[in-house]
């Protein structure tokens, strides 16, 4: 269809695809730049004049940064480790435990096969929110409250991940396995040294997704977690508001901060992240 435009038509559509971008990602950046801006003034400008754009440089100071790691707000930083233990185990145990029941659901046959992915996807479909009592339940039972262990758990496998897993292995080349076989490598040591390899895409673009998630999680931290000790950012950040007066400066800036882990994480594995996600939706 390209050849069929004339190269000025071309040129105008390549000029307005690149105006909508920038008008697109200005959008998609205004929330940032209006927020840093906020966690850079005195809680005493933020009461006065809200969220606004305007630039003071005379009311701007990294005070409430200095703070957040002031012995102050030592808890700030106990709550920051906490995000991201809970983060990095919870991404570690679902991507290993998922990729193995996905890549188990496309290669293997066995009885009951089909209901089994059935169960998965009638759980996809239910709100997490409906589980939560049943969850809470078996938590109190195993004696996990108010530890890490609590929140990762429940979590450990994630009915997305494994159909994700479970499309992306369905792609996989078949010869490799007979392959391996018959060379007398068992089916754990097929799947950790020849076909694992092979889903690094499905791992990175399901890694960042999980840990997103689990960086974000709020609800079920606040159901399982007591301890201020053992709070997790969100939980932690939340607490600063109180009835008596509210930290905005102190509450913003630490948002601030909650953003860079997956800003960084998002950086190094995008271009995984892209072809993992495209791969992983598109087969079967």
């Amino acid at each position: 269809m390209d050849n069929l435009l004339s190269p000025g038509v071309k040129r105008l559509f390549q000029i307005s695809m690149f105006f909508l971008l920038c008008v697109s990602g200005f959008l998609a950046l205004f929330p940032f730049y209006a927020l840093f801006l906020a966690s850079l003034k005195p809680v005493t400008e933020l009461l006065r004049s809200g969220l606004n754009l305007k630039v003071q440089p005379e009311l701007l100071s990294w005070d409430n940064y200095s703070y957040l790691f002031s012995e102050a707000a030592r808890k700030y930083l106990v709550w920051y480790k906490n995000s991201v233990l809970i983060t990095l185990f919870t991404t570690m145990i679902t991507l290993f435990f998922s990729s193995m029941v996905g890549y188990a659901l496309a290669i293997y046959s066995f009885r009951g096969k089909n209901i089994v992915l059935s169960l998965i996807l009638i759980v996809l479909m239910v709100p997490v929110e409906i589980l939560m009592l049943p969850l809470f339940e078996q938590t109190i039972t195993l004696g996990l409250i108010d530890t890490y262990w609590g929140v990762i758990l429940p979590f450990a496998v994630s009915p997305f991940a494994v159909f994700f897993f479970r499309q992306y292995a369905l792609s996989l080349p078949k010869e490799l396995l007979d392959a391996a076989r018959i060379d007398g490598c068992s089916e754990f040591g097929i799947f950790i040294r020849i076909m694992a390899p092979l889903m690094t895409p499905a791992f990175a673009a399901m890694g960042i997704l999980t840990a997103l998630n689990a960086w974000n999680n709020f609800l079920w931290p606040l159901v399982v977690l007591r301890s201020e000790e053992m709070f997790t950012l969100p939980i932690g950040l939340y607490g600063l508001l109180t009835p008596y007066g509210n930290n905005y400066n102190i509450l913003i800036s630490g948002a601030v901060l909650t953003i860079l882990p997956i800003m960084i994480l998002f950086l190094f594995f995008q271009r995984f992240f892209i072809s993992g996600m495209t791969l992983g939706g598109v087969k079967e």
